[in-house]
């Protein structure tokens, strides 16, 4: 029988992180089968697991989502705030981003409900690509492409080798392997520019397409294949990125 840390059960459905999680348990908020739970405790995937007497474990299917987020939305799962992307989506089942795109840009965000597959798309040192298209508010020029793509010297440290493509005098195309705080947005301004308009077009093997601004879809079969296959030897250990 495979047993797994608590912390990483609980993890796994989305509902909080292991830290989290590890809180919870010395709170004595968490039960396994009815009993209080303990710190390092390992469970079967069959066991009942409930936070606050709210169960968080059951059989569902797993669920991966595409989505094409508007300008103005926040990628949060707390509803409290005002125009975050769960209730916007209002999907049934719940549902979280994977990773961010800052409330001023638009573009592609995956939204899941397995917490495994999070950490090894969101990590740097994976590279795992990320493409956007990008507008500013100034005429682009040789200097200004070479800089971005050998690295910007922004939030104490230097951006990674990124690989851009211009595509008229204000507009520009960027493919990224790192997620930085608003990183584009840093980079830019970092240069002398301002960004006018960021918008996501693909991340990994999976575009945008024509998706339309407001709508999600649910992975193919084919792109999902394609990303666990991506995925299945990344690293989890790192911090996550926002991207």
């Amino acid at each position: 029988m495979k047993l797994k840390r608590l912390n990483k059960a609980i993890s796994e459905t989305g509902f909080c992180s292991r830290r989290d999680a590890d809180r919870l348990i010395e709170k004595g908020k968490v039960r396994v089968n009815g009993e209080i739970a303990t710190l390092g405790e390992r469970v079967r995937p069959e066991d009942s697991i409930k936070i606050n007497n709210k169960l968080i474990t059951k059989k569902s299917n797993k669920i991966y989502l595409a989505f094409n987020k508007p300008k103005g939305i926040t990628c949060t799962t707390d509803t409290l705030i005002k125009s975050n992307i769960v209730s916007y989506i209002n999907y049934p089942d719940r549902i979280f981003p994977i990773g961010r795109l800052d409330k001023p840009s638009e573009g592609l965000i995956f939204l899941t409900n397995d917490g495994d597959i999070v950490n090894k798309i969101l990590r740097a040192k994976n590279n795992h690509e990320k493409e956007y298209i990008v507008n500013v508010d100034k005429m682009i020029n040789s200097s200004f492409i070479k800089k971005m793509e050998d690295g910007v010297e922004i939030l104490n440290t230097k951006t990674l080798p990124c690989r851009i493509k211009k595509i008229d005098n204000n507009t520009f195309k960027i493919i990224l392997t790192q997620g930085l705080n608003r990183q584009i947005r840093r980079m830019c301004h970092a240069l002398g520019y301002e960004v006018l308009k960021l918008k996501r077009i693909r991340i990994m093997n999976i575009k945008l397409g024509d998706l339309k601004l407001g709508e999600y879809r649910h992975f193919t079969n084919g792109e999902l294949e394609r990303i666990l296959m991506l995925i299945k030897n990344s690293c989890k250990t790192e911090e996550a990125s926002n991207i």
